[in-house]
């Protein structure tokens, strides 16, 4: 894992100082803004940034929500990773951040070694994503070839519907990565392939009875939807 240039949006001075401090620590460049409007500052004068830590409530003309789905728009850094942090509990709070382009969502007040390793697992997975379908995607006791659209667990090749497949493919690029039922439906729907958000529980319920000794790999986050664990 390289070490990557970070920007934390932030406007609690002491919360922004010690995330920034504990990155360094890691030998991290951070950048830090205390609103939306200084971070879009930082990005207009060209700073490539690898990883965006964004709180949700943000003085100025953008909030934290505001300015991811500001950010996805941009061709560059449509797939960065960003890690918003809140004191937004609900779950209907977390499927908004997620659906505004979060990768991860992290609630006040929060221990900063949990952050660092949130940290760790996004510049891990942005730097080791598939950049083809070809790609053997291997994880312990699974391995699936994508242009093959083949499944092994244990060397033991398992078969899976399309839609199994599409799931499990889309769960797989994105380790660590909290989809909701919402996304699982705009990413997979399509020419004979019709899902609501009731038929993805059952789908994932099938999904993990076929991958047997390797089922735990998904891990299901109360009230939002599904992710694939992080496994080295």
């Amino acid at each position: 894992m390289k070490n990557a240039h970070i920007l934390v949006v932030e406007d609690e001075q002491d919360i922004r100082d010690l995330i920034s401090f504990q990155l360094k620590s890691e030998v991290h460049l951070v950048t830090a803004a205390e609103s939306a409007d200084k971070a879009v500052s930082v990005i207009e004068r060209g700073d490539k940034i690898d990883l965006f830590i964004i709180d949700w409530m943000l003085p100025g003309s953008m909030n934290g929500l505001e300015f991811t789905k500001k950010l996805r728009a941009q061709k560059v850094y449509q797939e960065t990773p960003v890690i918003m942090i809140t004191a937004l509990t609900q779950p209907e709070n977390i499927v908004a951040g997620l659906d505004a382009g979060a990768d991860d969502y992290i609630t006040k007040p929060f221990d900063m070694n949990v952050l660092q390793a949130r940290v760790r697992v996004q510049l891990r997975n942005f730097g080791s994503a598939p950049k083809t379908p070809e790609d053997l995607l291997t994880f312990g006791i699974l391995s699936i070839q994508v242009s093959k659209c083949r499944v092994f667990v244990e060397n033991e090749e398992i078969t899976l519907t399309s839609t199994e497949f599409k799931i499990l493919l889309l769960l797989a690029q994105k380790p660590g990565h909290v989809f909701t039922r919402e996304q699982f439906i705009n990413n997979i729907q399509g020419e004979n392939i019709f899902v609501t958000g009731r038929t993805i529980d059952t789908h994932i319920a099938g999904l993990r009875k076929k991958l047997g000794s390797a089922s735990n790999i998904i891990e299901t986050i109360r009230g939002i939807g599904y992710r694939f664990k992080d496994v080295i």
